[in-house]
């Protein structure tokens, strides 16, 4: 974390879902460095959400954590109402939480079919309506896509399917929230140097992918999260509707 001169979100509240660890983590810090206040959401990890909020309070910023489920639409409801009651509002959203199941077609279950839907797409889409109800005018809210939704990856079919839904109602929901002044687009990373991407991959694939871009490197947590920074400001404004990958040319 580095400090900030021109602070480009003080008085802004942000809610950073799945932001204990990996891009999740980053983006907070960034957001909070810019001026926000910024609520950690985590599934299960309390202690690496703390982690993440004192490092926070430790560079002047303002952070909580709150513990929430956002595959359950009950949860993402209490998750709102928590940051509304600690803040009075929301001004920005970034649904990064997720899951990445990587599995041949035969060998997909029921159950890895419907936690991914459950997680990557019902929780970002009740995000956004809770972002409706609770998110007053000129808002922001940045939904997480992937670069692999736009290649023919092998195993990548039900987490670019839900990355796909993602998109389609980050387009569709935009003219929804136009009148108010908010916001809303998707970013699509390509491959991240975090330990969810790094699961089940062995070095030699890491480093095939690492030279699918024009820079022949991983992207790094930071890369994304100045985007993200970027679209949750003012500057942002004329910008709704999209995905923007970030991938350094990987597609």
């Amino acid at each position: 974390m580095t400090q900030v001169k021109e602070k480009k979100l003080t008085g802004k509240v942000a809610l950073v879902t799945g932001s204990s660890r990996g891009i999740g983590k980053t983006i907070a810090e960034e957001l909070a460095l810019n001026g926000a206040k910024v609520v950690i959401n985590y599934a299960g990890n309390s202690e690496k959400a703390a982690d993440v909020v004192a490092g926070i309070k430790s560079h002047e910023g303002e952070a909580m954590a709150v513990q929430a489920d956002i595959s359950r639409v009950s949860e993402v409801e209490r998750l709102f109402q928590s940051v509304v009651e600690a803040y009075g509002e929301i001004d920005i959203l970034v649904n990064n939480a997720g899951i990445m199941i990587t599995k041949p077609i035969a060998t997909i279950t029921e159950e890895d079919f419907d936690k991914s839907f459950a997680i990557n797409v019902k929780g970002t889409y009740f995000a956004c309506q809770q972002a409706d109800k609770h998110m007053p005018n000129n808002g922001r809210i940045i939904n997480f896509s992937t670069s692999v939704a736009g290649v023919m990856f092998p195993a990548y079919s039900v987490y670019a399917g839900t990355k796909g839904a993602v998109e389609q109602f980050t387009r569709q929901l935009a003219k929804e929230f136009g009148p108010k002044g908010i916001t809303i687009n998707a970013v699509a990373p390509g491959p991240v140097n975090t330990e969810l991407f790094s699961v089940g991959k062995t070095k030699e694939q890491i480093e095939a992918l690492s030279k699918l871009n024009a820079f022949g490197r991983l992207g790094e947590t930071a890369d994304i999260a100045k985007i993200v920074l970027f679209l949750a400001s003012e500057e942002a404004q004329w910008i709704t509707g999209q995905t923007i990958r970030i991938n350094g040319g990987f597609i």
